[in-house]
């Protein structure tokens, strides 16, 4: 039966309110269940609109039931009853998403003979029973410049306001109201809106998960535009202004860029069936297949392009409205005082051009920005106007190679390679990065598409925070530098095909750096770094750094010290620009003690032997005034420690400082440090429960851990974990610590699944240590669960290495050869991968 008779057939009959919500609930749920099917058939606006449309039929048909309900069979004219009810924000504009709240305004004029408050009422009530996520207001017609005064959200959504239903004489009287909103305090209005979207576009950043709605180039930047537009020109339309603000083909590419974000925001709250804006990466499959993309990874593309244009285009346009409103003629002296060409300005450290200025030539505008003193500046966007509109002839010519040679050799090049991004050139200036353009890494390990990083790589190579690698970079020559910053720019380009990206990109980098008529000797470095760039980080992160083979392998590929420097500085660069806190103490230790480690092989002519560096590091610690203080007893003690490890891992002074400590220790002793990263010391005689000790603080990253028989039965160990701790959970440590050596506790550990082609066994890594690599998926406990499996086995670990990320986990174990273990190998293998 259609709704609207039983909806009669409830009020004929007298029936409850209660018959009616659930009557509108059903129908709304079957509208709901329908909307995959619409979704297919009619994508992006035209969706939205139909949605918006169908959902003010529904509303329409509530608020007639109420003055059904109120009025029985002596309903007035509707224009009569004064109220007027209204959609606002996304409602408004007919852009609804599926899950998002429906944003209502009821005004109303009182009337002696209507009790406009009692039908509101219960119009809320049957919509909120009826299931409709609402945000509401109620305001009387000529209350509603005072609210608008009270809060700049309120004045935004009221001018998005749009008519549903109710009286035509109650919303005429809304609209006058309306306009005397958009005109009053409008520079107030404009402004306001600015920073808050300057605010927000540096909350939410691009990145390979973008926020549809907020990020730079979200939704949110389409509706700046509109709200200033119709603030200032009170359009009902961004096209309206085409061929007066914008041309007809530059407002084309934007309506297409914003129809791929309409799409992908419904796509999202379809599938994920709820208000979701972010495009992560559990719900990229299903959103490329129900929007037609056969490549995911294309999908993510379109996206990231998109929310380029958009933001290039708001950027651009917005200004370029607001321009009258941010004048101040006190400025325009100091613009005269400070032009570098006609129509371009520099003012506290801020590029300016005027959008009366017809648009330059491209090397007009680089050497504009060659002539700069070298520091950091930002771009109005003015000239990022020119910059996005200039005419680029390809190839490009000698001229245009030898000024971004100039560029490059700056100090400061990031703000310019961020500036070209921006306009949609860096590819045309940089060829390279024609393949991976928006691309995004699907690697659970990078936050920005591949251009993005790579922009930010020289952004930290920089402003480089380590003083021992600021140190590195600063003592390069010029040129050494031009080459480390022309490869830190392009060292990702090669990604986007099926070889090596690394290979690839070494070969790409040759015909740049040709055409910046580059030495055939930095040709070469930049060539080895290409093709090494990822080995540091890969070594020092999955390998152990003090084993003499994989040292020697490192250098044979790196060749000498300067590409070791190099690459020293490329790794640290690289790192800190796939996302903030990537790079952290542990990984600097990591990087640090490999590079030290290297430069010891490299310097010296001879092959250097694990025995050979031990030799050498004892002489260092015998040097020590500290160790000639301690007693003869203790100093032979701390010269016999069995394990050459305990001496490459740790510096002299280290090596004193645990050597006191474990002579002091009586059954147990432990430290716990909370300066950076948590990190927990155990001196031990008696046993200790690792297993329990894991498995508590399961819930923590463990970086590393060091487990090494030192005299007199004590046994040193050092855990050291990505993140730190606080407050109750600081102090709850020393209880946990402290029942790790009651060896009856258990706690009761998460399945862990371990395949044994996962697991690898070294048994001839060296004459007394064998090595157990496991490289497994991430899973809460697994490195507990794997510690209680060698206790059980009664194996000796020396040191382990962790590695994760948030898919994979490349564990190593570095293990005495006793009890015959690597005659029983299966025992570890059937052990670690036993079923739970």
């Amino acid at each position: 039966m259609d709704i609207v008779l039983q909806i009669e057939d409830i009020i004929e009959k007298n029936g409850s309110n209660f018959e009616l919500s659930k009557l509108f609930k059903t129908f709304i749920n079957d509208y709901k269940t329908s909307l995959p099917e619409l979704f297919k058939k009619n994508q992006g606006k035209d969706f939205l609109v139909r949605h918006t449309k169908q959902l003010d039929s529904i509303i329409s048909l509530m608020y007639k039931t109420i003055l059904r309900r109120v009025f029985g069979n002596y309903i007035p004219m509707r224009s009569s009853i004064p109220i007027a009810i209204v959609a606002l924000g996304s409602y408004g504009r007919e852009q609804l998403c599926v899950h998002s709240d429906i944003d209502l305004l009821i005004v109303y004029e009182k009337v002696d003979g209507f009790n406009s408050e009692l039908i509101i009422e219960k119009l809320f009530y049957l919509a909120l029973d009826a299931g409709l996520k609402l945000g509401h207001r109620v305001h009387e017609v000529s209350d509603l410049f005072r609210a608008s005064n009270e809060d700049i959200t309120i004045k935004t959504s009221l001018m998005e306001a749009r008519f549903i239903t109710g009286s035509n004489f109650a919303w005429h009287a809304t609209t006058k109201e309306l306009n005397k909103i958009r005109l009053h305090n409008q520079k107030e209005f404009i402004l306001a809106k600015v920073e808050e979207a300057q605010i927000r576009r540096k909350k939410y950043p691009n990145s390979i998960q973008p926020n549809i709605k907020e990020s730079v180039g979200g939704l949110r930047d389409s509706n700046l535009i509109f709200w200033i537009a119709q603030t200032i020109y009170g359009i009902k339309n961004l096209k309206d202004l085409t061929h007066t603000l914008y041309s007809e083909e530059e407002y084309r590419d934007y309506r297409i860029a914003l129809e791929l974000l309409f799409r992908v925001r419904s796509a999202l709250h379809l599938i994920a069936d709820k208000q979701e804006d972010r495009l992560l990466l559990e719900y990229i499959p299903a959103v490329s297949r129900i929007l037609g993309f056969k490549n995911q990874q294309k999908m993510v593309t379109k996206v990231l392009e998109a929310q380029w244009r958009i933001s290039n285009f708001t950027q651009i346009f917005v200004k370029k409205m607001v321009r009258p409103y941010l004048c101040d003629m006190s400025y325009v002296t100091k613009f005269r005082h400070n032009r570098i060409s006609k129509g371009i300005y520099e003012l506290y450290d801020r590029i300016f051009a005027s959008y009366n200025l017809e648009i330059q030539p491209l090397n007009k505008l680089l050497e504009i920005l060659v002539s700069l003193p070298d520091k950091f500046y930002h771009f109005d966007a003015g000239f990022l106007n020119q910059l996005t509109y200039t005419k680029i002839t390809y190839p490009l010519n000698t001229k245009t190679y030898s000024l971004l040679k100039e560029l490059l050799k700056k100090r400061e090049v990031y703000c310019f390679l961020k500036l070209f991004y921006d306009a949609g050139i860096l590819h045309i200036l940089f060829s390279n990065f024609r393949k991976v353009l928006h691309l995004p890494q699907f690697d659970g390990y990078h936050h920005y598409p591949v251009d993005i990083h790579s922009i930010k790589c020289v952004e930290a190579l920089e402003n480089i925070k380590e003083p021992f690698i600021k140190n590195l970079y600063e003592e390069f020559n010029d040129d050494e530098k031009l080459l480390l910053k022309t490869v830190t720019l392009l060292h990702d380009t090669g990604k986007g095909r099926k070889q090596d990206h690394s290979e690839v990109g070494a070969k790409l980098i040759v015909p740049f750096a040709k055409k910046l008529k580059l030495k055939e000797e930095l040709i070469e470095r930049a060539v080895l770094l290409m093709k090494q760039h990822v080995t540091m980080s890969g070594v020092a992160f999955k390998q152990n750094i003090h084993n003499e083979k994989i040292l020697y392998k490192f250098m044979s590929n790196v060749r000498d010290v300067k590409n070791l420097k190099l690459l020293y500085v490329l790794t640290y660069a690289d790192i800190n620009g796939v996302g903030d806190d990537v790079y952290n103490s542990f990984s600097s230790k990591l990087l640090r003690d490999l590079y030290t480690s290297a430069l010891e092989v490299a310097q010296n002519l001879g092959r250097i032997t694990d025995a050979t560096k031990r030799i050498n590091i004892e002489k260092r610690v015998q040097k020590l005034f500290d160790f000639n203080k301690l007693p003869k007893i203790l100093q032979k003690k701390v010269l016999r420690v069995e394990s050459n490890l305990f001496f490459f891992k740790h510096t002299p002074l280290d090596i004193i400082k645990i050597a006191k400590k474990a002579k002091e220790t009586k059954k147990y002793d432990y430290a716990i440090h909370t300066k950076n990263s948590l990190s927990i010391e155990i001196y031990r005689k008696v046993p200790l429960n690792i297993g329990y000790l894991l498995a508590t603080l399961s819930h923590l990253d463990v970086a590393s851990m060091e487990i090494f028989t030192l005299f007199d039965d004590v046994k040193y160990f050092k855990i050291e974990f990505i993140q730190n701790v606080e407050g109750n959970e600081a102090v709850e440590l020393h209880d946990i610590v402290e029942n790790a050596f009651d060896m009856n506790l258990h706690v009761e550990m998460k399945k862990v699944y371990i395949n044994k082609k996962e697991i690898n066994i070294d048994c001839e890594y060296s004459l007394i240590h064998a090595e157990v690599n496991v490289h497994t998926q991430n899973q809460r406990g697994l490195l507990a669960y794997i510690m209680e499996c060698f206790e059980t086995l009664g194996i000796n670990i020396v040191t382990a290495k962790i590695h994760s990320t948030k898919h994979k986990v490349r564990d190593s174990f570095l293990i005495e050869k006793q009890n015959n273990i690597c005659n029983n190998t299966d025992k570890i293998y059937k052990l670690l991968t036993k079923k739970q």
